[in-house]
Parts: C-alpha cells; sequence; structure tokens
C-alpha cells in the first residue's frame, strides 16, 4: 500500500521514479566576449586560452596560454566573472585561487601553438583567431575549432582552422591544424613551446623522437610570485624532426605538408602542487603519447 502511495505522489508531481542524475560536465570550451575575445579551454586538470580579435597588439598571437589549477572542479567561468563582473579585480586570475595564469605568451607559440615555419622562420599570423565554432559537446568531451583568416608568408599565402579536442581526465589536449595555401606545393609547419630564454625559467627539458618539454619556474610573476613548477609539451607523432630553434626562442616539431592535409599533434601541461610532482613524472606522462 505504501508503494502504491509513493508511485501515486511521484505521479501527481510529475517526476519520475527512475531519473538519471544528470552527469556533471568535467569539461568546458567557449569564446569570452566579455573579457576581449579570448577563448577559454579546460577540462578538471588543464586550461588555458586563446586570444581573440579585440586583445590584437597586446598581443596577437597564436600562442596558447597556460592556466594552472588544482584536479578537480572547472574554474575558468568563476575566474572570468570574478575579473570582469561589477567591482571585479582585472588581475583575479593572475592571483592564487587554487590555480591562476602564471605563464607569459608574448608573440610566441606559447604552451603548443602552430605556425608556418617557412627559411627556418617562424611565420606568425597578423591576426588572433577570427571565428569560433563548437562542434561536439559532451560532459566528457568538448570539441571547438578557431579560424585564422588567409595571411600572406612571403608568395605563399596560408589560412588555418584548428580542431581542438578537449578530454576529460587528461593532461593533453589534441589539435588537428588544417593550414590552406597557394603559392607552393607543400610547406613546413610547426608546433612548438615558448622557452622564456630572457628570463631563464627552464629547470629541465627533454626532446622525444617526435616531441619536447620542459620543467619550468613561472615565467609571468607580475602581480605576484608563484613557488610550484609548471610542467609544458608538445608531441607530434607524424613529425619529421624535433628541435630548438637557433635564437633558443622555441622548442618546435615540425612538418611538411600539402594544402589541406591535416597536422595532427598534442599539447599539455601540468603544475607540481598538483598530482604531477616532479620533472621525471611529467616526462613520463609525455613518453606516453
Amino acid at each position: 500500500m505504501k508503494k502504491l502511495i509513493l508511485f501515486a505522489l511521484v505521479a501527481t508531481l510529475g517526476l519520475s521514479a527512475c531519473a538519471p542524475k544528470e552527469q556533471e560536465s568535467k569539461v568546458l570550451a567557449r569564446p569570452v566576449p566579455e573579457r576581449m575575445d579570448d577563448f577559454v579551454f579546460e577540462n578538471n586538470l588543464i586550461a588555458g586560452r586563446f586570444y581573440g580579435e579585440a586583445i590584437e597588439g597586446n598581443p596577437t598571437s597564436p600562442g596558447i596560454d597556460i592556466w594552472v589549477k588544482l584536479p578537480g572542479k572547472l574554474v575558468a567561468n568563476e575566474w572570468y566573472a570574478a575579473a570582469t563582473g561589477e567591482g571585479g579585480d582585472p588581475d583575479y586570475y593572475h592571483r592564487n585561487h587554487d590555480g591562476k595564469d602564471c605563464y607569459k605568451v608574448s608573440v610566441s607559440l606559447g604552451g603548443g601553438g602552430s605556425v608556418p615555419y617557412i627559411g627556418g622562420q617562424l611565420c606568425f599570423p597578423p591576426t588572433n583567431y577570427r571565428a569560433s565554432e563548437i562542434v561536439e559537446q559532451t560532459p566528457e568531451k568538448v570539441v571547438f575549432t578557431l579560424s585564422y583568416p588567409e595571411w600572406q608568408v612571403g608568395e605563399v599565402a596560408v589560412a588555418l582552422v584548428k580542431k581542438i579536442t578537449v578530454e576529460a581526465d587528461t593532461y593533453f589536449c589534441e589539435v588537428e591544424d588544417v593550414y590552406t595555401f597557394s603559392g607552393a606545393e607543400t610547406i613546413e609547419v610547426a608546433a612548438g613551446l615558448f622557452r622564456h630564454p630572457s628570463q631563464g625559467t627552464i629547470q629541465a627539458e627533454k626532446t622525444f623522437a617526435h616531441g619536447y618539454a620542459v620543467w619550468e619556474n613561472a615565467s609571468d610573476q607580475s602581480v605576484e610570485p608563484e613557488d610550484g613548477m609548471l610542467g609544458v609539451a608538445v608531441v607530434a607523432p607524424e613529425s619529421d624532426s624535433v628541435c630548438v630553434t637557433e635564437d633558443e626562442t622555441h622548442g618546435l616539431c615540425i612538418k611538411t605538408v600539402k594544402s589541406g592535409e591535416t597536422f595532427t599533434y598534442y599539447y599539455g601541461s601540468c603544475w607540481s602542487k598538483g598530482d604531477v610532482k616532479t620533472a621525471d613524472d611529467w616526462f613520463a606522462l609525455v613518453e606516453k603519447i
């Protein structure tokens, strides 16, 4: 009798006795028009952003800005709200709230961007990303694209569409870059990391057959110091070569591509205040990619 009464009550209230609990999302990706057209991404372990149109000139850069955080919850929306809301602190995410932005990008590849590599030179686009699209979204995975308008690299006119997959429970994101170009049959492209040579941040580095990784101090301490360490890496399984540039600004994975061909690689990061404590721990993770 009690069961009949319970089911009758559930039906009366329009409830489902067996309704599944909604799964909490472990990933996020979205444009951030409230903060100079950033595009932010994160999972339960890592976070970062790409620069958009409104911030061009300060900087204009395809580089990935790495954010560090403790494993667990998503933080980007909270940090942006605290930085951009009424009475907010514009430097909120540069201060430690169990994580922060303490990585300097400037005009570079940052923590895993890519550009054409022509005549031994990194050829940066004259704009930041100008269009974005979320192409897949689940609680465990988000896929988005960023488009960079055509620019001229010597005799070659080139454009880029990046497709990035962010999945839960990993320190790495997959990138599928498609460069379309005219004026050449093939070009070299390079995915890589900024080495911050003038700041001397790197405490350990390792070159793999198809990847490059560093263990470094914070490169941006403009708001407050950071006593943790950052691990940053890029891995391109089908790269033709891996090198450090002659000026020591970047570690690169280089591949020759045809127009419309996909260049697949992985970028990743970690923070020593989380689960990855040492350079050896970080390099062991990178080696598994």
